[in-house]
This record gives C-alpha cells, structure tokens and sequence, in this order.
C-alpha cells in the first residue's frame, strides 16, 4: 500500500469514525489528490480550526478557486458547520477530510469528474 493510500484509509475511517459519513471512495481519492503534496507535511495536511487565517485559506485557496462559489458569509458558515461536524475536541481535522465534506456539501462533486 502506497503512503498516499494508507492516507486515504485513514481519511476514510475519519468520515466513518468522526463524522458520520459513508465517502464516496472515488471522489475522496480525488479531493485527496487535488490536495497535492500538503498531505505529506504534518503540518499543512491539517486545517488549524481556531485560527481566523487558516479558516480565510480554505475560504479563498479552496471554496472559491478550486470550487468555483461566490465569495459570501455562507462559505464560512459552512466551514464552521463542516468543522462542527468533525468534532471540535478533535485536533487533526484533515484538510483533504474538510475539503471532502465541504465539496459533498456545497454539491460540487462535479468539478473532481474532469
């Protein structure tokens, strides 16, 4: 099994385990993909929940570049839901795990189907 893989496996297990949600594997392969390399660093493979800054980059890198949506106060709402929903006593909230659950959320499945 390859780094990336066994990544995916825990990522996977997380959604399970933490938030509830049956991934669609397919698509969690993708969104894992498209997270490049930061899923390798212990640090940028993370999302820092408390900090105002971190929370702006998924707004900005994520929702509105990758995703296409329109900047507004519902993006941010739904990234504090998406976070609320993986557990605010949990410390690692995978970014690729965050971006899976905002993509589901926001319907954009699509844009991983190119």
């Amino acid at each position: 099994m390859t780094k990336r893989e066994e990544l995916i496996a825990k990522y996977a297990s997380d959604l399970k385990e933490k938030c509830g949600v049956t991934p669609n594997m397919d698509l969690l392969t993708k969104v894992t993909i498209g997270c490049g390399p930061s899923i390798y660093n212990a640090d940028s493979s993370t999302v820092a929940a408390t900090q105002h800054t971190e929370i702006d980059t998924v707004k900005n890198n994520f929702l509105i570049k990758k995703l296409g949506l329109p900047n507004g106060p519902e993006l941010e709402a739904a990234i504090h839901a998406v976070l609320e929903k993986y557990g605010h006593s949990n410390k690692h909230k995978y970014r690729a795990v965050v971006y899976y659950l905002l993509t589901v959320h926001f319907k954009k499945e699509s844009v991983y189907n190119k």
